[in-house]
């Protein structure tokens, strides 16, 4: 994409450009948790054990999927036993 403006006649158009935003976590301290987590998800689902080594490229789109979902239940999960157990939230 041009990083100009775009002429067209008289009229000038901003071209948007895209934007690399990754979506990040809302507690940064949460890094190594979250890793934690993500790499249980994995051995439970028996993915190859090759993203061990950090590197998940040689894992498919469908499996990286599964663990993300799985981590994501399994959050759920945790908040909503956290509530049952009176540790927060919004229950009267």
């Amino acid at each position: 994409m041009p990083k100009h403006p775009v002429f067209l006649g008289e009229v000038k158009l901003k071209v948007a450009r895209r934007s690399r935003k990754k979506n990040g976590l809302v507690v940064p301290e949460a890094t190594e948790a979250m890793n934690a987590l993500k790499y249980e998800m994995a051995t439970e689902l028996g993915i190859n054990p090759e993203y061990e080594s950090g590197y998940w490229g040689n894992i498919s789109s469908r499996e990286c999927g599964a663990v993300g979902g799985h981590m994501v239940r399994h959050m759920i999960a945790e908040a909503e036993r956290s509530l049952n157990e009176g540790e927060g939230g919004f229950k009267q």
